[in-house]
């Protein structure tokens, strides 16, 4: 199996356990651990008819490259993939409480894995990435989301700008991030669907991407430094919109 068809980590295997069981196909655990979250995985997987196997460290060393797997390791079916022409579906779906983040050039499987974390914290119906120029759904970025990539959909678009124009066409406001626009994060309202742009640390988005977002927001930095990481970024971004969703008694 390839590395995408593996999750590993407490967090990141429950949760494909519990949103995703059928998805489950050889459940590892190391011998020694008998905590009490390893013991719940291992009930939850007999629950559902697959059999743990136990093994010494090394076996878990040795299938994970990158990360800790905290000592259970599970072979998965691949997840579904979703694509740009699955944003109808997904609007509709969500309504006016739509909520996007649109990742352009974040390559950094865990940048990847933190946005996810925060748009699962934060209600994202969709997280959306160019094919191209973007960090994968490998094992690494599953990790660090510790769980959210089983729940919140990863959108992999073949055009990212086909994929921002489709989420118009759905009547949803596409608002970008850049250091240099002369609106602050706090004087935007976000009413309605909204979609959010952020671009990688240092080079931001691309000037396609860019000029199809409705406007320009700068978050408003008061240290030394000239950006803030991605992940976080998104989250402060992220949660100004559900601070005033929540204000407007959405």
């Amino acid at each position: 199996m390839s590395k995408n068809d593996v999750v590993f980590g407490i967090h990141s295997v429950a949760a494909v356990l519990a949103h995703h069981p059928e998805r489950a196909i050889e459940l590892f655990v190391q011998k020694d651990r008998d905590d009490p979250a390893v013991q719940e995985i291992i009930k939850a997987a007999r629950a559902m008819g697959v059999r743990p196997q136990f093994c010494h460290r090394k076996t878990l060393d040795d299938r994970v490259s990158e990360g800790n797997h905290q000592g259970v390791l599970l072979f998965v079916t691949p997840a579904r993939q979703y694509q740009e022409n699955d944003l109808p579906e997904l609007c509709q779906q969500a309504g006016q409480k739509a909520l996007f983040l649109v990742l352009d050039q974040v390559t950094d499987p865990h940048n990847l894995g933190a946005c996810l974390r925060t748009a699962d914290a934060s209600g994202v119906t969709a997280v959306v990435v160019p094919k191209d120029k973007s960090a994968g759904l490998n094992s690494t970025v599953r990790k660090v989301a510790s769980g959210a990539a089983e729940v919140v959909p990863l959108v992999v678009a073949t055009n990212l700008a086909r994929a921002i124009r489709l989420l118009k066409d759905e009547g949803v406001w596409v608002t970008g991030t850049a250091g240099e626009a002369t609106q602050t994060l706090y004087e935007n309202k976000f009413v309605g669907p909204v979609a959010l742009v952020m671009g990688a640390e240092g080079t931001g988005m691309r000037r396609l991407t860019r000029e199809l977002c409705d406007d320009l927001v700068a978050i408003p930095l008061a240290g030394t430094v000239s950006s803030l990481n991605v992940s976080v970024a998104a989250g402060v971004c992220l949660f100004e919109v559900v601070r005033q969703r929540l204000g407007q008694g959405a």
